[in-house]
């Protein structure tokens, strides 16, 4: 054997070497490249819909529950709270909730499936806020017409029992009624109505 087909043979090998340990580089940095492109099983938990146990839910309480990130707020009415809803109409922004901020199936007066169950996302029109639950009828900082409901406390934005939004505050719409259904009468499922 000469030197040159020797060095040819080194040659190729060298070649054939540089190509593979390449290739293998570089599907090592593609792959979890790649894998990134994918949510993690977290993220697709946290935008997955979520059974809530209502059973134990007594009347005129309010239970909160994370979905996608935001708190949603169960709230069993009283029926006392159910009928005082209507009797605010006049006050309302939009009384009969005409803002698209709820699934047709809600697009009623109490703005639910039935009528003690009122489920929102708690986070205000306004800034992002979470109001906060004020059941309590008439307190003087919130104005004689008030029959409760949920109170911003960071610009004084109101809304009713059913999530509607008083004229003159600085909340532009009613609070968000997100998708859900029942899968029995004591579980709801949110994030799915299909």
């Amino acid at each position: 054997m000469d030197n040159k087909e020797i060095n040819q043979g080194r040659r190729r090998f060298l070649t054939l070497a540089t190509a593979g340990a390449g290739g293998v580089a570089a599907v090592g940095v593609a792959a979890p490249f790649l894998a990134s492109w994918f949510p993690s099983e977290k993220a697709k938990a946290a935008g997955a819909p979520i059974e809530v146990d209502i059973s134990k839910i007594e009347a005129g309480q309010l239970m909160t529950v994370e979905w996608q990130g935001k708190p949603i707020w169960v709230l069993n009415r009283t029926e006392a709270q159910q009928k005082s809803i209507p009797a605010q109409d006049g006050e309302m922004a939009d009384p009969s909730s005409d803002v698209d901020h709820q699934p047709e199936y809600c697009k009623n007066e109490l703005r639910s499936i039935k009528d003690n169950i009122f489920v929102v996302i708690g986070i205000c029109t306004h800034l992002g806020c979470s109001p906060t639950f004020r059941p309590d009828v008439a307190p003087a900082d919130l104005g004689a017409s008030w029959q409760g409901g949920f109170f911003c406390p960071c610009h004084g934005s109101k809304f009713d029992l059913a999530g509607r939004v008083f004229k003159g505050v600085p909340a532009p719409t009613n609070l968000i009624v997100p998708p859900y259904k029942y899968l029995t009468d004591a579980t709801i499922l949110v994030g799915d109505d299909k």
